[in-house]
């Protein structure tokens, strides 16, 4: 059976249809930051559960309770959740102890001017306010 991660950021206070239409039907929603407003998360736990991390644009008492990165295991994979590439100070190798088993980096921040992919170990920015899917296999 193939369990099914949407990914998603950057919505900014804004859940657009085609995203929500995008993520239909997926097992779990990871949320790498610029959410905007508590309800853009509400929203998505209407579709699937969620896993969320504030960005740069998350501020006030109700974005507290999201960290600012987050290493989760969903379907035997583990998934490494920050905003924004630039504020990680260097990639560990896939061999290092903050990597291994780490499947995959979940990056929000549409500023990224880089994705990268060797091996088991992937890179996947949600494009600002879109939505992808990545079934874990």
């Amino acid at each position: 059976m193939m369990f099914r991660i949407g990914i998603i950021s950057d919505t900014h206070g804004l859940l657009r249809p085609e995203a929500e239409r995008a993520l239909t039907g997926v097992d779990h929603i990871i949320h790498a930051g610029d959410i905007g407003r508590p309800e853009i998360v509400d929203a998505l736990r209407r579709i699937a559960p969620v896993t969320a991390i504030r960005g740069n644009v998350d501020s006030g008492a109700w974005a507290r309770e999201y960290p600012d990165t987050n290493l989760v295991r969903l379907a035997g994979k583990s998934i490494y959740i920050l905003h924004d590439l630039k504020t990680l100070q260097s990639i560990p190798a896939p061999t290092s102890p903050v990597v291994s088993p780490l499947t995959i980096f979940a990056v929000g921040a549409a500023a990224i001017e880089r994705q990268h992919q060797s091996g088991a170990q992937r890179d996947l920015q949600g494009p600002r306010a879109c939505a992808i899917c990545y079934a874990a296999t």
